[in-house]
């Protein structure tokens, strides 16, 4: 079991905030995600950078993971140090995850509860366990009806009371109009039952991925447009993304800074219809200004007698 290095996955500084680990999580994310990606070996690095990003973007985890640091470095066999408390900080949501993962935080695939008696009772028919895993998506997933595939690794207590791991593998349909963190029930689908008990049900609890372009809150979709400031004084129409196909959009002249437009239908699916996109304006100078454009900034400046500052009283 080698060691890895999480930072070194998404590319950050060990010292990075979470806004730098969630940008970079976002770009990696969709460079690799293997529905899209045409990269050498998509599949393995998504799940490499899912899994940093997991560790990372969760504070109990990160603590965790920093205590272990000093222990290993990357691509050297890793053995955790003597009389480490495996998994105390819970079991992990992901079970694709690496065996350095569960080494680190457990190998049970979610949370669960178990319904009956006890191992001494373990012969006696009773209720498998029902079990609640993470399932990441993003945000295009929404818009199709095709089934994703969903792994999952579930604990057992065997007849016997021997504990035993067993792998499942199923494709979930994305509900309509389902939100961030909401839990879809599969019945039947956890932990087997004893006896003659019932097999428990499997939560899956849907969680949205970073967006590249789009903020989430709710069903509505908040995407940042840089305009130069000529567009934002004379108006303009603009190309936008959506999550669907492009649009044009119309902005408006004396547009400022911050404005938001609202452009209705075309945010995330809700079980009756779709949010909404909000565009957030935000006025970009060039770089580098030549000789010309200076001129003719100064000839504004030279007639203008607008001043931003003029509440200020100083």
């Amino acid at each position: 079991m080698d060691f890895k290095d999480y930072y070194d996955i998404l590319g950050v500084a060990p010292d990075a905030d979470q806004k730098t680990i969630k940008t970079a999580y976002r770009r990696l994310a969709r460079k690799y995600h293997p529905d899209v990606s045409k990269e050498k070996d998509a599949e393995k690095q998504f799940k490499e950078v899912s899994e940093a990003y997991e560790v990372l973007s969760d504070e109990a985890k990160r603590e965790e993971y920093e205590q272990l640091r000093k222990y290993g470095r990357k691509g050297e066999a890793f053995q955790p140090p003597p009389g480490w408390n495996q998994g105390a900080s819970g079991g992990a949501n992901e079970t694709d995850f690496s065996d350095f993962f569960s080494s680190i935080f457990g190998n049970q695939a979610g949370r669960s509860s178990q319904h009956g008696s006890s191992r001494g009772q373990s012969r006696h028919a009773q209720r498998g366990q029902d079990v609640e895993i993470d399932m990441p998506i993003f945000l295009e997933d929404t818009l199709t009806d095709d089934a994703k595939p969903l792994s999952y690794r579930l604990s057992h207590l065997d007849e016997m009371g021997r504990q035993n791991e067993i792998n499942k593998n199923l494709k979930l349909r994305i509900p309509k109009g389902v939100s961030d963190g909401e839990r879809v029930r599969l019945k039947g689908q956890g932990g087997p039952g004893y006896g003659k008990g019932p097999a428990g049900d499997l939560y899956v609890r849907i969680k949205f991925a970073p967006h590249p372009l789009f903020d989430v809150a709710d069903h509505d979709l908040t995407l940042t447009v840089p305009i130069t400031p000529w567009e934002a004084a004379l108006g303009t129409t603009v190309t936008v993304p959506t999550l669907s196909k492009p649009i044009n959009l119309t902005i408006a002249a004396e547009s400022q800074a911050g404005q938001k437009l609202r452009v209705r239908g075309k945010g995330l699916a809700t079980k009756a219809g779709h949010g909404d996109l909000f565009v957030l304006l935000k006025i970009v100078m060039p770089k580098t200004i030549d000789e010309t454009s200076k001129r003719l900034w100064q000839e504004l400046a030279d007639k203008s007698d607008f001043n931003p500052r003029a509440k200020l009283k100083v």
